[in-house]
């Protein structure tokens, strides 16, 4: 240690020029970092979706759903498969356990998938991994003032698009609401059948034509050219005038057709699914990102591109439905607002402590100094600028600033000390060497306590990770900055101090300030009086934990945008036309409000993409006015509206905030039986919706389609010449368009399909009395051969852990979260449930107790950690053992703190109350180390105790403080994030507040106590 402070001393130009590069390449370290709203976290799902058109539910549960859950249950490392069957799809997640590599998992999931056998008419599986990376982080709404639908539909993909996909960092760009063009081929069957031409015979003509076969290289005589065959159809012209071979007979003599006679060919357009913006047609455009770029950069650039597009192109306007750069720059802008903040509370402490510009200036260079090389080293690992590390580096900036403190602080005592003996480099040496054992000690347990973080596991561990890592570098630098950069800035301003009485300058004597003064009177009376002083350091303790019941428990904090989701789930059976009907009342509804922006309705493609209700639903984004007061109730007002429609699908006011946050209660009931769930879930829904404390409570059972069972005797349709088969593909009416080949046609594929005509019978009754043709050419209606059944069938079904279930959930609306599900656990609890079902709760209740229990766990380890290096650092069990005995004395401020300001114990407290662990011991670390120090010299304990005490007080006052005036800002701070938010600050400032006071108080009690009772003398250790 000696050899680095003399070498620091006589190289000052080394050590500033590289902290200039080090602040140089941290700045540029920053400017290159990726910039998210959370760390990027690995989400241990995949989703396997399976269209199966004219499935009911439960056919897509029995033919996809439970074959895939049974081939990949017992897949590697798979803890929970979940499927929800609706009309038409399938969805299946599998979980995995985290820290599975989700790339081999894919991919051994994607071989089992290969080799299964699916129904002829389901699509091939759609499996993706779930990533924070596959949601779009930027939504667009296209529309026209000039152009229709057609022409909107070529503009975006001939123009817009391939603009956004050229941006650097875009992985995907995905249209929905496009104008889709196609061939149609209506076959004349009448005349077919005269010229004897089937079907069959058409499709194998046009199959054999439309070919473009490369011959390969042909061998002419000069040399080797290449030979293509090409008769592929470029217009709809081409295909109709194809010829088509038949038997010649008297009625038709030429042995040949052309397609345009026996069928009708046209180009016909159509809109797969509706997108809207404000009441106008519109195109939905959906950015998804890379995994290695930038959201903040990839959004901006997007942004530019589009404002560009609109000033060329007149009439068009693209509106920004979904973004999610803008969140990001608003937090980073908060949390570095905040940081600024902080940085200048902790300068003017410092200042009025020391009096003194020079020993601030020295002080408050380890701020940016430290975070610059924090940031060099997390830009160096890959890990983004969000929420975690940005409000890591916020909380250090008090805390980064305290070894810095003490040494400058210590500098600048012995300068004035009347009997200082050593002068210029010795007293810098000696100054900085007496310092560095407690700024090591405090700096290394304040990062210890940060390592049970990393391995914590799960969620929690994923989303804490980079804060931990960002404490521990920003401190590491900041114990780098203090015995390097410090002592060469001290010999360098205090020059003429350090040489005084060599260069005629002069050096002031100081006597102990006033305060001090003071702080010694209060001590020896708490040393002479220990039991009334421990009594009421106890009586505090104790009493401010009768505060809990009062203060409550939440979750996180709930960012709240001004953006509402409202999805609409049709009635089973609602045609698409009942559904835009129902879907248009809400939506002049809300664009008649002035609150109101923008209103972006999107119908089927949404809805499929995100996997909520099959491919029927409406999702509508509204997007209010940043300056819309009392956002809640306007949200309950708008709910209400829509509750009194009493239209016949049901509307929900979804949450997809993409926040940590989350305050949604749910419980999940499971059961073999789903007439016995459903009860269980009514009750459950009955319960939570007299509670006063929750909102939006709504289930997953949806409503139930009637359905008919067609019973068929197989005597009664062999006298016909019929199967069962045959008259399923006879009344079925969901028969596909059958794509027989496509034209190219400006650089686009047109899918050519043989049209269908399927005349569905308006009731079931009509169905009933509708003449099938049979082989024999007996006449038969088709009640005459079934016999009907009538049921009802579930719009959804879901499974997990191979049994049928139901989730009901809800809101809470109260501050007090765990207050708020007790008074509803307690009722659901006294519930009878049937024989075969249970219960399961989940949500935040579920997220309360895993956090609660691994930041718990965690906060032992880290107190276990930390007496270990203290053992380590006093090379004894004693000082380390009193040291901690200021730890239990910060829950006294904290709670106070939070009671005082309303705010309740969650997830982000728990991690304020882990940070004092680490700062709070620092302050004890200081102290005893100056006790020990004082006694071996061969002072008495009691005296060493008074000295250190007195001599201490002005570094542990200045670092508390310190840090406390940096954390004011987000204390005090209506913004913040859900994580590194107001509750937070207020916790580490109360229990800073109330552990400093107490520690100058309790820490010397208990030191001279067990000191006395384990009889230690320090002279004779020191001797051995």
């Amino acid at each position: 240690m000696n050899g680095l402070v003399n070498f620091v001393i006589k190289n000052k130009l080394a050590v500033w020029l590289l902290a200039i590069i080090l602040m140089a390449t941290g700045i540029y370290s920053t400017s290159r970092m990726n910039k998210e709203t959370i760390p990027d976290i690995s989400i241990p799902y995949i989703s396997v979706m399976t269209v199966y058109p004219g499935a009911t539910p439960e056919q897509a549960m029995n033919d996809i759903s439970i074959p895939l859950e049974k081939a990949v249950q017992n897949l590697k490392k798979v803890v929970g498969v979940y499927s929800t069957s609706y009309a038409n799809m399938s969805s299946v997640q599998v979980e995995y356990e985290y820290g599975t590599d989700m790339i081999d998992a894919e991919r051994e999931l994607r071989s089992v998938i290969d080799g299964m056998t699916f129904p002829d008419t389901a699509e091939k599986p759609t499996i993706a991994r779930f990533t924070v990376n596959t949601f779009p982080i930027l939504a667009l709404s296209v529309s026209s003032d000039k152009e229709d639908i057609a022409e909107l539909t070529s503009t975006v993909e001939e123009v817009i698009v391939p603009k956004l996909e050229g941006i650097d960092g875009v992985s995907s760009v995905s249209i929905s609401g496009q104008h889709v063009n196609k061939v149609e081929i209506e076959y004349d069957e009448g005349k077919m059948a005269s010229l004897g031409i089937t079907e069959d015979d058409v499709k194998q003509m046009i199959q054999a034509s439309d070919l473009k076969a490369p011959l390969g290289l042909y061998p002419f005589e000069d040399k080797e050219q290449s030979v293509v065959v090409d008769g592929k159809f470029t217009t709809v012209d081409e295909l109709k005038n194809l010829m088509i071979p038949v038997t010649p007979t008297a009625q038709h003599p030429m042995p040949f057709v052309t397609l345009g006679d026996i069928a009708k060919v046209e180009l016909v357009g159509e809109v797969e699914s509706v997108s809207r913006t404000n009441g106008k047609e519109a195109i939905g455009i959906q950015i998804v990102k890379g995994q290695e770029a930038n959201t903040v950069e990839v959004v901006n650039e997007a942004k530019d591109i589009i404002k560009e597009l609109e000033e060329k192109y007149d009439g068009l306007h693209i509106d920004v439905t979904l973004d999610q750069g803008e969140p990001i720059e608003e937090s980073i802008s908060t949390m570095l607002g905040k940081a600024l903040y902080g940085a200048g509370f902790a300068i003017i402490i410092i200042l009025l402590f020391l009096r003194d510009i020079k020993s601030t200036i020295i002080s408050v260079i380890s701020i940016p100094l430290s975070l610059m090389i924090a940031f060099t080293i997390l830009h160096q690992m890959d890990i983004t600028l969000n929420i975690m590390t940005l409000g890591a580096m916020t909380v250090a900036i008090g805390r980064v600033i305290d070894d810095s403190i003490v040494v400058v602080e210590n500098i600048y005592r012995r300068l004035h000390l009347k009997d200082e003996k050593l002068k210029g480099r010795a007293l810098i040496r000696s100054a900085t060497i007496e310092m560095f054992k407690p700024i090591l000690a405090s700096t290394l347990v304040t990062i210890a306590v940060f390592a049970p973080l990393v391995l914590v596991g799960g969620m929690v561990g994923e989303l804490f990770t980079p804060f931990a890592l960002t404490m521990a570098f920003t401190l590491l630098a900041s114990l780098l900055v203090a015995i390097t950069v410090v002592p060469s800035l001290s010999h360098t301003l205090f020059k003429k101090q350090l040489y005084g009485d060599r260069k005629g300058g002069k050096i002031k004597h100081s006597k102990p300030s006033t305060l001090a003064s003071w702080y010694k009177r209060v001590l020896r009376w708490s040393l002479d009086h220990k039991a009334i002083a421990s009594l009421v350091a106890i009586a505090l303790l104790v009493g401010s934990l009768f505060l809990i019941p009062v203060i409550g428990f939440s979750f996180l904090s709930t960012d709240q945008e001004k953006v509402m989701y409202l999805t609409y789930t049709p009635e089973p059976g609602e045609t698409r036309e009942k559904t835009l009907e129902n879907v248009k009342v809400v939506e002049d509804k809300l664009l008649a409000r002035d609150d109101v922006e923008i209103v972006q309705v999107s119908i089927g493609a949404m809805m499929a993409m995100m996997g909520m209700m099959g491919t029927d639903g409406a999702l509508m984004y509204v997007i209010f006015d940043d300056e819309t007061e009392n956002f809640d109730e306007v949200q309950d007002e708008i709910v209400k509206y829509i509750e009194g429609l009493n239209q016949s699908g049901k509307w929900v006011n979804q949450n997809f905030n993409m926040s940590l946050a989350n305050n949604e209660l749910s419980y999940t009931v499971y059961g073999e039986d789903l007439d016995k769930i459903e009860k269980v879930v009514s009750d459950i829904e009955s319960i939570m919706k007299e509670s006063g404390n929750l909102k939006d409570v709504d289930t997953t059972l949806s409503e139930r389609y009637d359905e008919f069972t067609l019973k068929v005797n197989q005597q009664t349709l062999l006298q016909y010449g019929l199967t069962a088969g045959q008259l399923a593909m006879m009344l079925n009416p969901n028969k596909q368009d059958e794509v027989l080949t496509t034209l190219k046609k400006d650089g686009t594929e047109i899918d050519v399909v043989v049209k269908r005509n399927v005349n569905l019978a308006p009731s079931f009754d009509e169905l009933l009395n509708q003449p099938v043709p049979s082989a024999t050419g007996a006449p038969v209606q088709l009640k005459d051969i079934v016999e009907v059944e009538k049921g009802t069938v579930s719009n959804t079904i879901s499974r997990s852990k191979g049994q049928l279930y139901a989730t009901v959930s809800g809101t809470v609306t109260s501050k007090d979260v765990t207050k708020a599900s007790s008074e509803v656990d307690e009722k659901i609890q006294k519930l009878e449930l049937p024989k075969g079902v249970e219960l399961g709760e989940e949500g935040v209740t579920a997220d309360m107790k895993e956090a609660f229990t691994q930041l718990g766990f965690a906060m032992i380890v880290a107190v276990g950690i930390v007496y270990f290096i203290l053992v380590v650092t006093f090379g004894e069990g004693l000082a380390p053992f009193v040291i901690l005995f200021s730890l239990p004395f910060t829950v006294i401020g904290s709670l106070v703190g939070l009671w005082i300001t309303g705010e309740t114990i969650s997830v982000s407290v728990m991690m304020g109350m882990l940070m004092l662990i680490g700062i709070v011991v620092t302050n004890a670390v200081v102290l005893v180390d100056r006790i020990i120090n004082m006694e071996r010299t061969g002072m008495p304990m009691r005296e060493a105790i008074l000295e250190a005490g007195a001599t201490r007080l002005r570094p542990i006052l200045m670092t508390a403080i310190a840090t406390i005036g940096a954390l004011i800002p987000l204390a005090i701070g209506a913004e913040g994030t859900s994580m590194i938010s107001r509750d937070l600050g207020i916790c580490v400032i109360g229990g800073l507040f109330s552990s400093t006071m107490l520690t100058l108080i309790v820490v010397p009690i208990v030191y001279e106590v067990l000191s006395k009772m384990l009889k230690k003398n320090r002279v004779e250790i020191e001797e051995d």
